[in-house]
């Protein structure tokens, strides 16, 4: 009996948990950038102890890629270093991480990963438990395998009517950002589901998944169905995540029949308005390309 999390993480350590158990559990993959790696680096080598698998290691250079200073070109060496003397693999230099780890196949339903970056509930939209951990953890993780955490209460977000252009998956979490702020899901697994969710894409998946972290969720998620199974599949052992009798902390009911184009304005990510509220605002610049939207349909949409 439970919510997604409680169910994920129940299959992995093959008993039933809840929602405020400290657990301790094996993580699929471990994924650091060029920011936060080296700092990983340093922890795991202060430990003294080989890393647990290469296999599971994924190390992305994004966000200072190519190397705008001399600092970020050591701080590559010295990641590219470490992957060389370890027999790591999975590293690349092609693109935003969190994309990377869905398109390669890293993240799956049921599995557990854990990332060096706040975004990384983005997986959590494959049915996956996915979350952003400091450095240090991380660092852990590369030595053992696997981290405890609590068991995060669960925020159920229940999406109904038709999400129909120009509304977008964003506007319908921006939406959900501007009624509970940027701590309203304080260490919480923000569970999204409803008639909306179901017909949405799965691109249109991880941007829900990916803003849950705004939100200040420690996870995102949603239901695995066909449209996930048509993209990847469980890891062999795993089990597909589905809900038995779920308790919610909390349910949040949304229906973007009656939604309005939503854009978030400065100072703060969950200072959102309605975007007639500041139309004609002058904009210097525009950036396309974010983990939140940075995918082929988000430029689709640009470039109509």
């Amino acid at each position: 009996m439970g919510t997604l999390v409680e169910e994920i993480i129940s299959n992995r350590l093959g008993r039933q948990v809840q929602a405020g158990d400290t657990v301790v559990a094996p993580v699929d993959c471990a994924l650091a950038h060029d920011v936060t790696a080296p700092l990983a680096i340093e922890a795991f080598e202060r430990m003294q102890m080989p890393l647990h698998d290469p296999g599971r290691v994924v190390l992305v250079f994004d966000h200072v890629m190519p190397a705008a200073t001399v600092a970020a070109a050591e701080l590559h060496q010295r990641v590219r270093r470490f992957a060389a003397e370890h027999s790591v693999r999975n590293l690349f230099a092609e693109g935003i991480c969190h994309i990377i780890m869905v398109e390669k196949g890293y993240a799956r339903p049921g599995g557990i990963v854990v990332g060096a970056d706040s975004h990384s509930t983005t997986y959590g939209a494959l049915g996956c438990f996915s979350a952003g951990m400091g450095s240090t953890d991380v660092g852990v993780i590369l030595a053992t395998g696997q981290t405890w955490f609590r068991v995060p209460e669960t925020l159920r977000v229940s999406v109904t009517g038709e999400l129909t252009p120009p509304l977008t998956a964003k506007d319908v979490a921006l939406s959900v950002l501007r009624r509970i702020g940027g701590d309203g899901a304080d260490y919480m697994a923000v569970e999204w589901g409803g008639e909306a969710v179901e017909r949405m894409t799965l691109d249109q998946r991880l941007t829900l998944a990916n803003l849950s972290a705004d939100m200040g969720g420690k996870a995102g998620l949603c239901e695995v169905d066909e449209t996930t199974l048509r993209h990847t599949r469980p890891a062999d052992g795993d089990t597909i995540p589905r809900l038995h009798s779920p308790r919610y902390a909390d349910v949040l009911e949304i229906d973007v029949s009656a939604l309005q184009p939503q854009v978030a304005v400065p100072p703060a990510a969950d200072n959102v308005r309605d975007v007639a509220e500041v139309a004609g605002t002058p904009i210097d610049e525009v950036f396309i390309g974010s983990c939140t939207n940075g995918r082929l349909e988000d430029i689709e949409v640009t470039a109509q």
